[in-house]
C-alpha cells in the first residue's frame, strides 16, 4: 500500500473513501471544515448517518455512508475522549477504518487526522505502521491465492493508497514527515517478516531456514553474520543448547548477526530470541493436540529478533547491536535427553533435567552467556517460555522480568510508544528454591505455582553483571482473530517494542 501526505484540504481530494477520525465530545459534532463539506457538497449525508446510528465518536465505534461522486464514501471512526488519546488508540482506529474501507472495496483512501495533543511526527508513524500491518495478508500457503496471482488478479487487501490529510500544512516539514513514513514502513516490514516466520509451519521454517534468513538479512541490509554449527558450539561448551538439539535430525544453528554504525557507536546492545522451530516436549511429550500443533510458534522470540534486525539495519541507529538466536528443534529419538540427565552450560553451571519440555531456557542459557561475553551495555531476551505467563497476563500482554530498574523503565516507555503491551512481574528470589537439585547446580524446571517467575530466575543464573531483561511472550505471538492492527496468525509481537527501545537508547550513555 502506498502512503501519501497532504495538506488539510479534503475538499480537493478525489477518491473512493475518506476515513474521518472523530473525538467523543458532548454534544458530538463534526469538525467545522467537515461539517461545512457535509452541508455544501454531501447534502447532509453525514449528519443523517450520525442521527440514524447515534454515532458519538466513542472509541473504536464505526459508521459509514455514501456521500457523492468526488468522495464516494465516508467512514467515521471514534477516537473516544481527546484527553485520553494514545498512539495505540490511533493505530487501532486507523485499522478499523481501513478494514471498513477494504470491505467497501475502496482503492484510493484518505484518512483525516484530527488536531490533538500527540506530536504529529508520532501520529504519522503510528498511522503508517497500522496501515501497513492491517493490509498485510499472508497467503503463501493458499492455493487459490497462488492461482489468482498467476492470473494477474489478487485476493489481498483492496486499498492501494492511503493519503494522510494532516491537521496542519506540511510546509518546510515535508521532508521530515516523508522520512517518518519511510521509517514506519521499515518497522512494519520487520514486523511482517516476524509474522511470516511465526506463521509458517515447522517443515518450512527450520533451524536451517532461520540461518538462511539471517544470511539474507546480512546480504541485503549490510549486517555481519556468523553461523555456528554443532562443532563450533561444542568448542564453546554449549552443553545446554546442544542437549536440547541432540534428538533432532536437523543440525543446530547458533545465529549471530551484528549491526555496526558507519560512525563510532554510542553503545552496544544485544537482542536474544528463543529459536525452537518445533517443540514436541521431548520425552515429556506434549499430550494436548492443540498445544503441540501450535509449537511451530515456539520460535516467536527469534522471529522478533530477526524482524528487529531488518528494521534496525534500515533505521541505522548510532549503536552496535548484536542479534542472537540459538536455533534448534526439541524432538524425540534414541538420542533425546532423558529426565534425570545432567547438562553443563557454557559458564560451567550444571543443570539436572527434570522436564524435557522446559527446553527453551536451556537454549537461552548458552545464548545469554555468549551475549554477555560480547561486553554489551544491556541485553534483552524474548521467549515463548511459559504457559504460566499466558495464564497470568492473557494473550495481549507479555511478562517483563528484570532486576534492573532503569532497564525496566526504558522498556515500559518503549511499550507505551509501540503499543506492544508488557507488565512487570516480580523476581522473587525465594522461588528459586523449587529449582534446587540434589545432584547438580539447579534443575531446569521448578514448581508449577509461579512457573514464569522460576523460569526467569533460572535464566538469571547465566547473567553475571550485564543489565538484562527477559520478556515472556508466550501469549502474544499468535492471534486466532483480527484484533486491532493484528490479523489472524503470527502477530510479529516484539519487533516494534525492540526498535523503540533501541532508538531511544541512542541518547543514553554506555555507562548507564
Amino acid at each position: 500500500m502506498q502512503f501519501l501526505l497532504s495538506d488539510p484540504v479534503l475538499e480537493s481530494w478525489q477518491g473512493d473513501c475518506a476515513i474521518l477520525l472523530c473525538f467523543n465530545t458532548e454534544p458530538f459534532s463534526l469538525p467545522e471544515s467537515i461539517a461545512e463539506l457535509d452541508k455544501t457538497i454531501w447534502g447532509g449525508a453525514l449528519t443523517e448517518l450520525i442521527q440514524e446510528q447515534g454515532f458519538q465518536g466513542k472509541a473504536q465505534t464505526v459508521a459509514a455512508t455514501r456521500v457523492g461522486a468526488q468522495v464516494r464514501k465516508v467512514v467515521l471512526v471514534g477516537l473516544g475522549n481527546p484527553a485520553q488519546l494514545t498512539l495505540d488508540l490511533l493505530r487501532r482506529a486507523t485499522a478499523i477504518g481501513l478494514r471498513q474501507a477494504n470491505g467497501l472495496k475502496a482503492k484510493q483512501v484518505a484518512l483525516v487526522l484530527p488536531s490533538n495533543d500527540l506530536q504529529l511526527i508520532h501520529s504519522i508513524q503510528a498511522v503508517v505502521e497500522a496501515g501497513s500491518l492491517v493490509a498485510h495478508r499472508d497467503t503463501r500457503f493458499k492455493s487459490q491465492a497462488k492461482l489468482a496471482e498467476s492470473n494477474g488478479s489478487s485476493t489481498g487487501f483492496a486499498v492501494e493508497s492511503l493519503t494522510l490529510i494532516l491537521p496542519e500544512p506540511l510546509g518546510d516539514q515535508r521532508a521530515t514527515y516523508e522520512g517518518t513514513v519511510t521509517q514506519a514502513q521499515e518497522i512494519a516490514a520487520g514486523t511482517i517478516l516476524a509474522r511470516e516466520l511465526v506463521s509458517a509451519p515447522a517443515n518450512v521454517v527450520t533451524p536451517l531456514t532461520l540461518a538462511d534468513t539471517a544470511r539474507e538479512l546480512a546480504e541485503h541490509h549490510g549486517l555481519a553474520v556468523e553461523i555456528l554449527g554443532q562443532e563450533d558450539c561444542e568448542a564453546l561448551g554449549m552443553g545446554a543448547f546442544l542437549g536440547v538439539a541432540q534428538a533432532s535430525d536437523l543440525p543446530p544453528q547458533f545465529i549471530h548477526l551484528t549491526y555496526t554504525p558507519a560512525e563510532g557507536a554510542l553503545g552496544k546492545l544485544a537482542l536474544i530470541g528463543k529459536g525452537l522451530t518445533f517443540d514436541s516436549g521431548g520425552l515429556n511429550i506434549k499430550t494436548d493436540s492443540r498445544s503441540i500443533a501450535m509449537m511451530k510458534t515456539d520460535m516467536g522470540g527469534s522471529a522478533a529478533v530477526l524482524g528487529a534486525a531488518r528494521a534496525i539495519a534500515a533505521l541505522k541507529p548510532q549503536l552496535e547491536i548484536h542479534f542472537i538466536v540459538a536455533a534448534t528443534e526439541n524432538m524425540i529419538s534414541g538420542r533425546a535427553i532423558h529426565p534425570g540427565d545432567i547438562l553443563t552450560a557454557s559458564n560451567q553451571k550444571t543443570i539436572e533435567i527434570n522436564n524435557t519440555d522446559a527446553e527453551g531456557r536451556l537454549t537461552l542459557a548458552d545464548a545469554l552467556v555468549f551475549a554477555e561475553k560480547l561486553e554489551v551495555d544491556a541485553m534483552i531476551d524474548l521467549a515463548t517460555l511459559t504457559g504460566a505467563c499466558v495464564v497470568a497476563l492473557g494473550e495481549e500482554i507479555a511478562g517483563l522480568f528484570t532486576p534492573d530498574e532503569q532497564l525496566a523503565e526504558q522498556l515500559q516507555q518503549a511499550s507505551q510508544q509501540s503499543g506492544e503491551k508488557i507488565w512487570r512481574m516480580p523476581m522473587e528470589e525465594s522461588y528459586f528454591e523449587s529449582l534446587n537439585s540434589v545432584v547438580a547446580d539447579m534443575k531446569n524446571s521448578g514448581a508449577r505455582a509461579g512457573g514464569s517467575i522460576s523460569a526467569a530466575l533460572f535464566l538469571k543464573q547465566f547473567v553475571e553483571k550485564t543489565p538484562w531483561a527477559h520478556l515472556d511472550i508466550a501469549g502474544t505471538v499468535w492471534s486466532d482473530k483480527e484484533s486491532g492492527y493484528a490479523n489472524k496468525g503470527g502477530t510479529g509481537y516484539g519487533v516494534r517494542l525492540l526498535v523503540e527501545w533501541v532508538m531511544a537508547r541512542q541518547g543514553i550513555p554506555a555507562s548507564v
